[in-house]
């Protein structure tokens, strides 16, 4: 059979802040990870549209295209093309599952909600001849998962190669995220075996990881048992945490211990009745500067996500947000607009209060403002927060944010990182065009083993001690991307 996976451009805004890098980060693992479950005499093919054009004159028997909101139309467009040659067309990921009706109409069959159980039900139906319109989600286990296809990566071509996720979901339910539409009627938020995640971190070559997992620390148990088996490995990685998760005791020093050296944490609003209306509790009573001063006296940096728009936000929110996170020596920053994706309780409450103000899915993106704020237009918010990326960059505040820190090791590391990731941006155009993003992967960890000198070890050897098992995580689990396949959308 012939089979092709295909993950379709993301709409970009025309911006010279905006930059290609980001696509150029991880390979789709959901992909992949869908192609585990094909068979041996199946030819499979892979394409992501952010680093390879797609060729649309081959005559695939089965086409399989996930659905981010913002390459809703892009998708579409794609799956009609091939409908119409006569290739039979799935759709899924998190767009599909909030919007089935929408999707249907450009499908033969759609899949609902986190793949392990849909997906292998397809293919059988699918083999079979008989293949449902329609597949929810019911079962939420990763017991049977096959290791993913890392074989089809193109690793050439993504700066972070070693992408992995090891958990699904998030314990928390904040109002404005995307993730709760894809989880609804189950659980959502479950991990794999740690011997599993211990056995596929020792098949990646190098030594940088990227979890991209929701949160990685949000099953604490689950998380001390991973980092103690990675200790010892080599390691370098970046991961996603929340601010109580940096704060609670011991598990911060496990992480370090085993290579963490950049957290991606959810800051999002210093306001206490913001956190409040959406629901992100974890956030609430807890100290921020702690939190920054905790990662940055273990030498992690700290990636600042900040949410702009919320109810009790005036037009003061930018600048003072900007000025909090130079003066806290955060290194870099993402800057977002909330956005009142479909599915969500955020978006249920604008749109029965009226305050929804198109559906152009290209412009859901967290970059324009799709909602009546309450207290600043809709031109105002978008200004505001291009002002903040601007204000944020500059040269001036990459030197205030590297002079926070106390020690030239962490202020050189502070100024490599941040000015790296926005101010050379027609040095990545250039390095991504002609292929060879991947030749920057030293430079990033180099900076990132900035916090101190250390004997480096070969990430080809097994840890020194017995890997563990943790009571009451299932044996036989493997590795299943979160962010892409599961958490945030079904097929990435």
């Amino acid at each position: 059979m012939r089979v092709k996976l295909i993950l379709p451009a993301l709409t970009e805004a025309k911006s010279p802040l905006f930059r290609p890098i980001k696509y150029s980060l991880f390979p789709p693992l959901g992909l992949v990870t869908l192609a585990a479950y094909l068979g041996p005499d199946d030819e499979v093919t892979l394409v992501d549209e952010h680093v390879e054009a797609l060729d649309l004159h081959d005559d695939p028997e089965l086409v399989v295209i996930q659905v981010y909101i913002t390459s809703a139309y892009r998708s579409y467009k794609i799956a009609d093309h091939y409908r119409k040659q006569g290739a039979f067309v799935a759709l899924g990921g998190l767009h599909v599952t909030s919007l089935p009706d929408e999707a249907a109409q450009h499908a033969d069959a759609i899949l609902l909600g986190p793949g392990e159980d849909t997906w292998p039900q397809f293919l059988r139906d699918f083999r079979a001849g008989h293949p449902a319109k329609r597949y929810q989600s019911r079962t939420r286990t990763l017991l049977g998962v096959p290791p993913i296809r890392r074989d089809l990566v193109k690793r050439h071509l993504y700066l972070v190669p070693n992408s992995i996720v090891v958990s699904r979901g998030c314990p928390h339910v904040c109002d404005f995220c995307y993730k709760e539409s894809f989880f609804a009627g189950g659980k959502s938020f479950y991990t794999q075996q740690v011997d599993d995640a211990l056995a596929e971190i020792e098949r990646l070559p190098g030594r940088h990881l990227y979890f991209l997992d929701d949160h990685l620390f949000g099953n604490a148990r689950f998380a001390e048992a991973l980092f103690c088996g990675m200790k010892g490995m080599g390691r370098l990685w970046q991961a996603a945490g929340t601010v109580d998760t940096v704060l609670a005791p011991r598990l911060l020093e496990k992480a370090v211990d085993c290579g963490l050296r950049s957290l991606f944490v959810g800051f999002e609003t210093t306001n206490p009745v913001n956190l409040k209306e959406q629901r992100k509790f974890q956030n609430l009573r807890r100290g921020y500067g702690a939190a920054v001063r905790r990662l940055h006296d273990h030498g992690v940096m700290i990636n600042g996500s900040f949410v702009f728009g919320m109810d009790e936000d005036d037009d003061s929110v930018f600048d003072r947000s900007v000025e909090w996170a130079v003066t806290q020596g955060i290194e870099t920053a993402t800057f977002h607009i909330l956005t009142p994706y479909p599915g969500t309780a955020l978006h249920a409450r604008m749109r029965d209060a009226g305050r929804i103000v198109h559906d152009n899915w290209d412009l859901y993106d967290t970059r324009h403002c799709a909602f009546i704020p309450a207290r600043m237009d809709g031109a105002t918010l978008e200004e505001g927060y291009w002002r903040a990326y601007r204000q944020f960059y500059t040269w001036g505040s990459i030197l205030r944010g590297s002079w926070a820190k106390t020690e030239w090791r962490g202020r050189m590391r502070h100024f490599a990182y941040a000015a790296a990731w926005k101010k050379f941006e027609p040095m990545w155009d250039f390095i991504i065009r002609t292929k060879r993003v991947a030749r920057m992967l030293p430079l990033l960890e180099t900076i990132l083993d900035g916090r101190k000198k250390a004997k480096r070890q070969k990430t080809t050897s097994p840890p020194a001690s017995p890997r563990p098992s943790v009571s009451g995580f299932p044996k036989g689990q493997a590795e299943t991307p979160v962010v892409e396949f599961a958490s945030a959308d079904l097929f990435d």
